[in-house]
């Protein structure tokens, strides 16, 4: 039902950035369903240059160029363009024009910002400012160094990703609430830019441009790109929420208020969708952030490692050209996994060492060898450990939000591509005692698509979110997965 054999009648494009794989989708809403389907696929894969990691940016936005002429050509009756993206990351101008190559938020330089800003701000401070979790690539850590090394100086603007592609698209310079949400510099308070924060880090009061809110227009394609990707007919660029996980949860099918969603892709983000922002101590203290959501909800949630771990270490044994495994793949590895009966290392998958790329077979057996653990040494039983890990954690976050909210979790949605791991999903049934339903794959390109048919009419412009998901779970199954 979600993918079908023709594009016609699909009149809404979502593109669709992940941190290392993007992709164009058509979709449309009629009868009351969702239908929707991929016209382009592309790798996204970081550069170093020198000691540094960047985005192919210019790359990126030529494959999802392509990628909107394609969906043009199948579907010549598109009326909306909807852009997401990964968080925290962005692009300095000056002038409208981009100033060097936007870094990659697992470059290495991010620990020096967080000493730059918490000489000016302590930690309790900021985060009774923006409510955020602690990371260290959090955007304003990375302005921060871009500051101390004078190149921030330059720029008169900065855009985040997914506002950068809609400006060279439109022309149209906003940034959208709830990536902004994920910079460390909008107020958890009012929503707005924290001017106060601003001035106690030394940025410039207008280097973020004006707020704009999902299901707003941002602009219509300039008549140069129009032309260059087949658009015919006067195009809109709607906003939708662009920080990926903000529309991955607008598509997760929560029926009622027991519920929390786990969006398992690179990174996993587990938590609870609430109405108001948790400031408390112990939130700060537990790691928890509070990130804007789409129609002013707030996602609670906590940044997990993800299934980056099983995809570095899958890259790490088909670079292992002496090893006589090599030739192991996913799947097969998945299933001597799940066959495996005997205890695995339960590490902890948030720990620092993990971030970067690399070898995290070995860093993993570093881990367990510090803490007297075990550690795996078949293929198998990395993989295993991985997701047992990964599944412990999901427990342990989701009993602490409970904690901090005073919610009772009875069911956990499970979206993105964690959500085919049947290992994965299964494991965190067993780990966490609950339900957990599973589905659908491509959340977050059915949350930019739902977002985007309200704003144009397809569905009732008054549709609240528990609306918008009577749509979603009439559209796509989930799979059941029971503790036991």
């Amino acid at each position: 039902m979600d993918i079908t054999d023709s594009a016609a009648g699909l009149t809404l494009a979502a593109v669709d950035l992940g941190a290392t794989s993007g992709r164009v989708i058509v979709g449309g809403v009629s009868d009351g369903v969702l239908r929707m389907k991929p016209v382009a696929r592309f790798a996204n894969v970081p550069q170093f240059l020198g000691e540094s990691m960047h985005w192919n940016i210019q790359s990126l936005f030529a494959e999802l160029s392509t990628g909107l002429r394609e969906a043009f050509l199948r579907s010549p009756g598109l009326v909306s363009i909807g852009i997401d993206s990964w968080a925290v990351d962005y692009g300095l101008l000056r002038d409208g024009d981009l100033l060097g190559i936007p870094h990659h938020y697992r470059d290495g330089r991010n620990l020096r910002g967080v000493e730059l800003v918490h000489e000016h701000v302590a930690p309790d401070e900021l985060f009774t400012h923006n409510g955020l979790q602690h990371l260290d690539f959090n955007t304003v850590f990375q302005f921060a160094v871009e500051a101390e090394s004078g190149f921030l100086e330059l720029a008169d603007r900065a855009l985040l990703v997914p506002d950068l592609i809609a400006f060279w698209l439109t022309g149209q310079q906003r940034t959208e609430l709830t990536n902004a949400s994920t910079t460390g510099l909008l107020s958890v308070h009012d929503g707005g830019w924290d001017s106060e924060l601003m001035r106690l880090l030394g940025l410039p009061a207008d280097l973020l441009p004006d707020l704009i809110a999902p299901g707003e227009r941002i602009g219509a394609l300039s008549a140069p790109v129009a032309e260059r990707i087949g658009a015919v007919d006067p195009i809109q660029v709607t906003a939708v929420g662009s920080h990926d996980t903000a529309s991955a949860v607008v598509a997760v099918p929560m029926d009622g208020q027991n519920c929390a969603y786990i969006s398992s892709g690179t990174w996993s983000l587990v938590g609870l969708e609430v109405d108001d922002p948790v400031v408390t101590e112990a939130a700060r203290r537990a790691n928890f952030t509070n990130e804007g959501g789409v129609d002013g909800t707030i996602r609670f949630l906590k940044n997990v490692s993800g299934l980056w771990l099983l995809s570095e270490s899958m890259r790490q044994w088909q670079h292992d050209a002496t090893d006589a495994q090599r030739s192991s793949d996913l799947e097969t590895l998945l299933s001597e996994a799940a066959a495996i009966t005997t205890p695995v290392a339960v590490f902890d998958p948030s720990d620092d060492r993990f971030t970067p790329p690399g070898d995290m077979p070995t860093r993993i057996r570093e881990w367990c060898n510090e803490h007297g653990v075990e550690p795996p040494h078949t293929r198998a039983e990395v993989v295993r450990s991985i997701l047992e890990s990964l599944a412990t954690a999901y427990a342990q976050t989701l009993a602490t939000a409970e904690e901090l909210t005073g919610r009772t979790v009875e069911t956990i949605h499970i979206v993105g591509g964690g959500s085919q791991n049947t290992l994965l999903c299964r494991l965190t049934a067993q780990r966490s005692g609950r339900r957990v339903l599973a589905g659908p794959v491509e959340a977050t390109a059915i949350g930019n698509l739902l977002i985007q048919a309200r704003a144009v009419g397809q569905v009732d412009e008054n549709s609240n979110l528990s609306e918008l998901r009577q749509l979603v779970r009439a559209s796509f199954p989930v799979t059941e997965y029971l503790p036991g």
